[in-house]
């Protein structure tokens, strides 16, 4: 009994003595902390009040010139840049949370055009702000400085095309027969948006790497990305169930090449565009996104983001949910009808099993290598005809069609039809830029980006990925922390996938032109993590540690 009594006294002054060590504020403190967040309180609501102004000034002259439609946007658009521009960091948080949702709120707010650009209302004044931090600090904005030379070569390339090639299709364009029309063109608007597509988004490996400051803000962004992951897959699940019940209605009883093309008018809830004709065994489902094949990219690098918290996350409960978003996502990949979800989704997980090292990981991959299992033999067993349509629609179109014979086909005809070694024109080949002129449908990325810029855009493009994937693996194999050097191999992996994946063009649109820059900053944040972290447990180094320069 003494004992009893000896321990909790010494628990009770080990409380009393932590409460001690507390820090208590002094009143001047206090008074300080209040008048900044006064301060803080006084410039949001200035900021809201001027952008608001704007943005209704602004709204009611596109009201009169383009409509509602345009309208309503315009005004958001204001007030949301302004925000972006005063609070980066909450504005890179509003960005990925977006991405994933974009495509439903874009049709839910009635399809505008200006909805399809309504991401970089987050993304281009939080660069700003971070470019002029930058500046003040004394920061690079280019990261790692190992791309750089790679990438101003590229930015050369793609310069050169832009004024030779669009700035002579503008100013001196093709003559017409006597009886035709001229065609209306923008190429020099064609170009730079062209541009803003292939390189756009480099940047954000510089925004992923100011972000994250600590390992409590890496954390933070990682499992947020798992619980968006999940939230759609869930939503995704949703649209099928709706779809099969006969609630949506889809494509079904329509007549001829209807029950075989997605179409807006059959959209279930979320998401744009699908196909659902199950008497014709052709699904093809949207998901969250615009139209279905993102969704199917988004599953791939969705695999990529689950394996990697479910392995690294020192949390068990969040290891557990990043286990149920990763059988969501395979779950997904078979009833949303798109062949190449089902077929890289499985792939890439056993890849990134052989690759990081977590096949002999016994401890963590047998649990997650079970419940995965069991979670995917349940789906299996409840919906073996769903199964059995997909891989019959997977093993038909890969006899038909074997991607290897597309890719070759691809780059052959782009070849031939590449007007010279600058290429046909940037944004040639880009959907979003059919509105300023015409565009060729390429649907493999090098191919296109041959089209678009040459054979020296493609050398030079090929030599700034290669880049990005050599410093990544080198930065990853540097990193001794196991949580960290986990991730940081997940990470690797999927730059590595993106950077020599071809098929089809994930890189131009989103979600993966978005995660593949920006997860790319995350990683090469890892090693700076890990020292910070080292500092932290070394008593000598508690005090005297610096906190990493951040926006």
């Amino acid at each position: 009994m003494p004992k009893i009594k000896s321990k909790s006294r010494s628990s009770k002054n080990s409380k009393k003595q932590a409460k001690k060590e507390t820090p208590t504020l002094s009143l001047k403190e206090q008074l300080a902390q209040k008048r900044k967040a006064a301060q803080a309180r006084k410039e949001l609501t200035s900021l809201l009040t001027t952008a608001t102004f704007g943005g209704v000034f602004l709204g009611i002259v596109l009201f009169f010139v383009a409509g509602i439609k345009a309208a309503v946007p315009g005004v958001l658009g204001i007030i949301v840049m302004s925000l972006s521009y005063k609070y980066p960091r909450e504005a890179l948080y509003a960005f990925i949370i977006y991405v994933p949702i974009g495509g439903t709120i874009t049709y839910y707010l009635g399809n505008s055009p200006i909805l399809q650009l309504a991401k970089d209302a987050f993304y281009v004044p939080a660069l700003i702000g971070l470019w002029q931090t930058c500046r003040k600090q004394g920061l690079p904005i280019i990261i790692p400085a190992g791309i750089k030379t790679p990438l101003y070569i590229v930015l050369g390339c793609c310069v050169l095309t832009l004024l030779f090639v669009n700035g002579g299709q503008q100013f001196n364009p093709p003559s017409v027969g006597l009886l035709q029309k001229a065609p209306k063109e923008l190429p020099l608007g064609m170009g730079i948006l062209g541009l803003k597509v292939l390189l756009g988004y480099v940047p954000l490996i510089a925004c992923a790497y100011y972000l994250i400051r600590d390992k409590r803000d890496f954390l933070f962004l990682s499992r947020l990305q798992v619980s968006l992951i999940l939230i759609c897959c869930l939503l995704g699940f949703i649209q099928y169930f709706l779809l099969f019940t006969g609630i949506c209605k889809g494509t079904r009883g329509l007549e001829g090449n209807a029950l075989f093309v997605t179409s807006l008018e059959a959209r279930c809830y979320f998401g744009g565009a699908l196909l659902y004709s199950p008497e014709e065994g052709v699904i093809r489902l949207p998901g969250t996104f615009v139209a279905p094949w993102q969704w199917a990219w988004f599953l791939i690098s969705s695999t990529f983001f689950t394996f990697a918290t479910g392995f690294s996350d020192p949390s068990i409960i969040w290891r557990l949910i990043s286990l149920g978003a990763l059988g969501s996502v395979f779950i997904n990949a078979v009833i949303s009808g798109q062949r190449i979800a089902l077929a890289l989704v499985p792939t890439c997980f056993g890849i990134l099993l052989l690759l990081t090292g977590q096949i002999g990981n016994l401890k963590r991959f047998i649990p997650i290598g079970v419940g995965l299992a069991l979670i995917l033999g349940i789906a299996m067993v409840t919906n073996p005809a769903v199964v059995q349509e997909r891989t019959a629609s997977f093993t038909s179109r890969w006899e038909a069609s074997p991607p290897q014979d597309f890719i070759v086909q691809q780059f052959e005809e782009n070849w031939k039809d590449v007007d010279g070694p600058l290429g046909s024109g940037l944004g040639r080949a880009t959907n979003s830029a059919r509105t300023m002129g015409e565009t060729k449908l390429v649907e493999t990325y090098y191919p296109k980006v041959l089209y678009e810029v040459g054979i020296l855009g493609v050398l030079a493009f090929l030599g700034l990925v290669t880049s990005l994937t050599i410093i990544a693996f080198k930065t990853y194999r540097s990193i001794k922390n196991r949580n960290f050097r986990t991730y940081g191999a997940a990470l690797w992996v999927f730059i590595l996938f993106i950077s020599y994946n071809t098929y089809y063009y994930p890189l131009d649109v989103d979600p993966v032109a978005v995660y593949y820059w920006f997860f790319a900053g995350a990683l090469f944040k890892l090693p700076e993590l890990e020292k910070q972290e080292r500092e932290d447990a070394d008593p000598n180094h508690k005090n005297k540690r610096k906190r990493l320069k951040t926006i």
